[in-house]
């Protein structure tokens, strides 16, 4: 079960964090991944660990949100590999401001990279997977989509978007035998929210929040991203998995 032999998978955003747990797990569920970023050094690297382990990675570098560049990194896929059979858009902004600190150019910046670009380069990726009569292209959506919170409106308005788009894409591809999902991860010890984790109060209150009592580890996320990828999931579309330690239950 779970096997991913012959399909080529884009991650984007996945020299680190939950992008690349993810592209690691794909690679070794049998995948040839496509590492994704802007930052030549980082792809490079996530590539190489990949690789160690004995998983099928190459770099894709590309800033999604650039339309000449999605469209170069479109063209290769099909030179170098001739389908693109998963896509995973992972790569996104965080804004944690408040209302009155977000600026509506501000708002406006953040909306093109966590939901325009993810609607451009899944239209990209369908061109592909229509061919095929299959494909399978996976949102990272978040809990701001699903509680309301103090901060961060662009951040959330851009995952609540997220999730109604991952619903049309849904109904519009599933006559090619594409199916459309999302991930809602919860509170992920990654990176990005080092910061976070290093507010010992913070960290704690959060834990609370959650069913199991903890963060979730990076390493956590990535069966979901397998289940929905593989065949085994052939019969689900247009849903948002969350993995989230029991966080939204919580609530």
């Amino acid at each position: 079960m779970f096997d991913l032999t012959r399909k080529v998978a884009l991650v984007t955003g996945s020299g680190r964090g939950l992008g690349f747990e993810i592209a690691q797990a794909l690679a070794m569920a049998g995948a040839t991944v496509l590492v994704n970023g802007r930052r030549s050094v980082q792809v490079t690297q996530a590539v190489e660990k990949i690789q160690a382990v004995g998983g099928t990675a190459e770099s894709l570098i590309f800033n999604v949100a650039d339309e000449t560049a999605r469209d170069t990194a479109l063209t290769k896929i099909k030179r170098l590999h001739g389908r693109l059979d998963i896509l995973v858009n992972n790569v996104g902004m965080r804004d944690r401001r408040t209302i009155d600190e977000v600026e509506a150019t501000d708002f406006e910046a953040l909306l093109q990279v966590n939901l325009t670009a993810v609607y451009a380069l899944s239209r990209s990726a369908a061109t592909f997977m229509r061919a095929q009569h299959a494909g399978r292209i996976i949102n990272m959506s978040a809990l701001a989509s699903a509680v309301g919170l103090s901060h961060g409106p662009s951040y959330a308005a851009s995952k609540g978007g997220l999730e109604a788009l991952t619903r049309m894409l849904s109904v519009s591809l599933g006559e090619y035998g594409i199916t459309v999902n999302a991930i809602s991860p919860g509170y992920f010890a990654t990176e990005t929210n080092a910061t976070m984790q290093a507010d010992d109060a913070l960290r704690h209150k959060l834990e609370g929040r959650t069913s199991l009592g903890r963060w979730g580890q990076p390493h956590e996320i990535a069966g979901a991203a397998v289940f929905l990828a593989s065949d085994e999931a052939s019969y689900i579309t247009g849903q948002v998995l969350t993995v989230d330690g029991g966080c939204v239950s919580h609530f």
